[in-house]
């Protein structure tokens, strides 16, 4: 790589891999934004048909521009020196937006459009620049310029969303986000410059793994905080009780299947693959899969917990069945990657899942959250049943093994 003026930014070999006090500081920002992230899907629970629908996915694009601020600064801190005051500042304001970004959400979509939407484009649009002036003469600088050009290109659509028509909002932000993903994946291509693929950047893989487990866990411990919570706020009736038991049992089970070999050996992944950035980025995807399916599995606790046995309701299968089976499809899909091979047992769990809830639609929550529970005890049993006695696995994934020339003047 090219050297320039901006050498003291990049991490060294020697830096620490290990998210520093800083990250997890940091992090703080985004409990209180998952936590926001939950309400809103909690207040659906009483909404059907086409209301549910864009009641969803209106906080799936919320999520989903949370998420993309939270990644983006993951991968700033994997490919930078955190403890470079520069960017210590960087990671501040981010944190600071996100946390606007956090308070605004629970109106974002109705009179706090417009803060919603500063504090979103202030980390897409400003972020970048700081970073690429702080690089200065050094070819890296490049590439947050790229990002800077594609978020001004989305920006008109995020700002014309939010001081536009309500019943336009959710078009216009659809769009934006949709311009902001795809850049990502494309590498920000611009004319006589090209794109920067993300599968070429040199990480730290060590610190990007840490990440992405953090998050996790960080999401799991919003679903724990729901449960106290509910539970703690009105009677202790014994139907409530077996409810809360169950639901914590199901995020304690949650934590062992994601963990259990695949998540556990994500550091060993990322630095035996030639191109760890490419496995990282495939990696991303999965665990945006894996924090929304643990959201949504969390408002399932909440609504089985208020009401364990009270009239069925079919789109409470959507929180209470459907994030579950969403983390076991992510889960297999981390297995693959991790492994080149996806987990029987996590196959016959979704098989299992999916034969029940047509009668599930018919029985109170409290059955549903423990068909969940028992079916997600059966696939931990046979994980462990499947490795007793047997060596410890070894990461060998099918990404970012390939021997390509991993060189970029950019990265």
């Amino acid at each position: 790589m090219a050297a320039g003026r901006g050498d003291e930014l990049l991490r060294p070999p020697t830096s620490s891999g290990r998210a520093t006090f800083l990250e997890l500081f940091f992090d703080l920002a985004f409990v209180v934004a998952l936590t926001r992230v939950s309400q809103r899907f909690a207040n659906l629970s009483d909404d059907t048909g086409w209301a549910l629908v864009t009641g969803f996915g209106r906080t799936l694009l919320l999520f989903l521009a949370l998420w993309l601020i939270w990644s983006h600064t993951a991968w700033i801190t994997s490919r930078y020196e955190p403890e470079r005051p520069i960017i210590q500042a960087v990671v501040v304001g981010t944190m600071f937006a996100g946390l606007i970004m956090a308070v605004a959400l629970p109106r974002a979509m109705e009179e706090r459009a417009l803060p919603f939407t500063a504090a979103y484009l202030m980390v897409m649009v400003v972020r970048p620049l700081v970073v690429a002036a702080a690089l200065r003469g050094h070819p890296r600088r490049l590439v947050p310029f790229r990002l800077a050009v594609w978020a001004s290109v989305s920006a008109p659509l995020w700002l014309a969303g939010a001081l536009g028509p309500d019943h336009l909002r959710l078009p216009l932000w659809a769009a934006g986000l949709a311009v902001d993903y795809v850049a990502w994946a494309l590498g920000w291509p611009l004319p006589w410059l090209g794109a920067s693929e993300v599968g070429r950047w040199r990480i730290a893989g060590t610190h990007l793994a840490d990440r992405y487990q953090q998050m996790f866990l960080i999401a799991l411990g919003e679903s724990i905080l729901v449960i106290g919570v509910v539970f703690g706020g009105v009677d202790y009736s014994a139907e409530r009780a077996a409810a809360f038991a169950v639901a914590f049992a199901t995020s304690a089970l949650l934590w062992r299947i994601y963990f259990h070999s695949a998540g556990l050996l994500l550091t060993d992944a990322l630095e035996g693959a030639v191109m760890p950035a490419r496995l990282g980025a495939v990696l991303e995807r999965t665990h945006l899969l894996i924090v929304l399916s643990v959201l949504v599995t969390a408002v399932g606790y909440e609504l089985v917990i208020d009401h364990p046995f009270g009239q069925p309701r079919p789109s409470w299968l959507l929180f209470v069945v459907g994030g579950p089976m969403l983390f076991l499809v992510a889960r297999m899909r981390l297995e693959w990657e991790v492994f080149g091979r996806v987990s029987r047992s996590q196959i016959i769990g979704l098989a299992v899942v999916l034969l029940f809830t047509p009668a599930l639609a018919r029985w109170a929550p409290m059955v549903g959250l423990s068909v969940v529970a028992g079916v997600l005890t059966l696939v931990t049993l046979l994980d462990g049943l499947r490795r007793r006695g047997q060596p410890p696995e070894v990461p060998a994934s099918p990404i970012g093994r390939e021997a390509t020339d991993v060189r970029d003047s950019e990265a």
